[in-house]
């Protein structure tokens, strides 16, 4: 076979690989755009995921309530936000039973 020909199959082959990764590969950028953001959500903390105390992702309906329950804390008088945030002296006392 001549070595033109070689070289022309390998373009065609070339051309052909490159006519099929390349929108498989652009399809992933889009997918990572909308799963991404969501991911951190549900991975474990151990694994990068939010820690335990985050607060909700602005937009949603458990976001409002925080924020509503956070405007409410703050409208309390110092003395009582602070009953509601120190911890039951009793359940450090009886402690988990080990």
């Amino acid at each position: 076979m001549p070595a033109s020909r070689r070289s022309a199959i390998r373009m065609a082959t070339a051309m052909m690989v490159l006519t099929t990764l390349v929108p498989a590969l652009s399809g992933c950028s889009s997918i990572n755009a909308t799963v991404g953001a969501g991911m951190g959500d549900l991975m474990p903390q151990w694994a990068g995921g939010l820690p335990a105390g985050a607060p909700p992702r602005p937009g949603t309906a458990e976001y409002d309530r925080f924020m509503q329950e956070r405007e409410r804390q703050r409208q309390l008088p110092a003395a009582e936000r602070d009953k509601g945030t120190q911890p039951d002296a009793n359940a450090q006392a009886t402690g988990s039973g080990r």
